[in-house]
């Protein structure tokens, strides 16, 4: 254990303050002699920040205080996995939580197994996958999923969970929604994925994303079958896509240096579309509980026609960011990506209040002008939007 550890040196968006207490758990029985000790604090307690544990996996999708967390911090570090044919055209592969992600991608390609290669560049572990059903270009966790592992702190015991308990559903999921104010009720300790292997050279999923066709030379609309390439490829243009938009992780460069996508892209009444201009791109996005026909929008077109573009925050972004004295939003220690408008970064010093000032300047302005309320991804600790 160990009592010198600041959460900026543990998070992507390299902020955050220090924790009372950090415990670094390099096997499965290491972190559940931990949780053992953390049951499960009641509601009023978990919605007033009151939890005294911190779970903590590769740290991309977190926000901390810039006064830390008083409690302690359990940090997943154990990694590991395996794989087992099912039939003829399947494998099953276990992973323990704290596998760094991309790294679980790239050993699934080299060896030819189907279903994760649009998921490439992501940073974090894999513990924290399911509980945000992570996707991009088309694809996400969810289709892939056959159980998760996980640690109750409700009953104290583990349980499993499979892809029908989860729930998933648009970058959410029952892991999700049983975590209040950052406070999880489940503890993810494994994820078992069901790819598939085909004979002869390895070839994706059909392609569902027509950014990501256009770069791999497909038509998202022709027929599956010829919807797909080759394994290595994908991934190649994927981690291409994603640098292109600083989506990937980069220790030189300030726009890598964020939560990733900041806020999730607003589902609404499909009726509610004659409320916004005609240009603003949409997709379907199923039905509600009521029958109601819904669309998902892209928060990255509405921040950037709200006024909020590549660079909002700097003293040289777009006019709205420049602050009254025009040194920037925070003087421009914080900005939305100059490559990217759904991240916020820090530009090297920026506090967590920092990034919080620009995401709510964002925020604002796309209510202001679409009457639309963007939420975030990223767990916030100790701090609010």
């Amino acid at each position: 254990m160990s009592t010198a550890q600041i959460l900026a040196d543990h998070t992507t968006a390299r902020v955050g303050g220090p924790a009372d207490r950090w415990i670094v758990a390099r096997s499965e029985a290491e972190a559940v002699d931990v949780l053992q000790t953390h049951p499960l604090p009641d509601e009023a307690a978990r919605t007033a920040g009151q939890d005294s544990l911190l779970v903590l996996g590769g740290g991309s999708n977190l926000l901390v205080s810039d006064r830390g967390f008083s409690g302690t911090v359990l940090q997943l570090a154990f990694d590991g996995l395996s794989a087992e044919p099912v039939g003829d055209d399947a494998v099953e592969v276990r992973v323990a939580a704290g596998h760094d992600w991309d790294r679980v991608v790239a050993w699934t390609v080299e060896r030819g197994l189907c279903g994760l290669e649009a998921l490439s560049g992501i940073p974090g572990a894999t513990g924290a996958v399911p509980v945000q059903n992570v996707g991009a270009y088309g694809s996400d966790v969810s289709q892939t999923i056959v159980q998760v592992r996980a640690w109750d702190r409700a009953v104290a015991d583990i349980v499993v969970l499979n892809n029908e308990d989860l729930e998933f559903g648009y970058r959410d999921s029952l892991l999700k929604r049983t975590t209040i104010s950052g406070s999880p009720r489940y503890v993810v300790l494994s994820v078992t994925f069901r790819l598939t292997h085909e004979a002869g050279p390895p070839l994706s999923a059909p392609v569902r994303y027509a950014e990501l066709a256009r770069a791999l030379g497909l038509d998202h609309t022709a027929e599956e079958s010829s919807r797909r390439a080759a394994l290595p490829h994908v991934r190649q243009k994927v981690l291409e896509l994603r640098s292109n938009k600083g989506m990937v992780l980069n220790g030189e460069d300030h726009d890598t240096w964020s939560t990733g996508s900041f806020f999730t892209n607003p589902i609404i009444a499909e009726a509610r579309l004659e409320e916004l201009p005609e240009r603003t791109p949409r997709f379907s996005a199923g039905y509600s509980g009521d029958g109601q026909a819904l669309v998902k929008l892209s928060a990255a077109w509405l921040i950037d026609q709200a006024g909020c573009g590549k660079g909002f925050g700097l003293a040289d972004g777009p006019e709205l960011g420049r602050g009254a004295e025009g040194a920037g939003l925070v003087g421009g220690r914080a900005a939305l990506s100059t490559k990217h408008t759904l991240a916020v970064t820090n530009r090297g010093d920026a506090s967590t209040e920092d990034l919080l000032t620009v995401a709510r300047a964002a925020r604002d302005q796309v209510r202001e002008k679409f009457g639309i309320t963007l939420h975030p991804e990223p767990v916030l600790i100790g701090c609010k939007l």
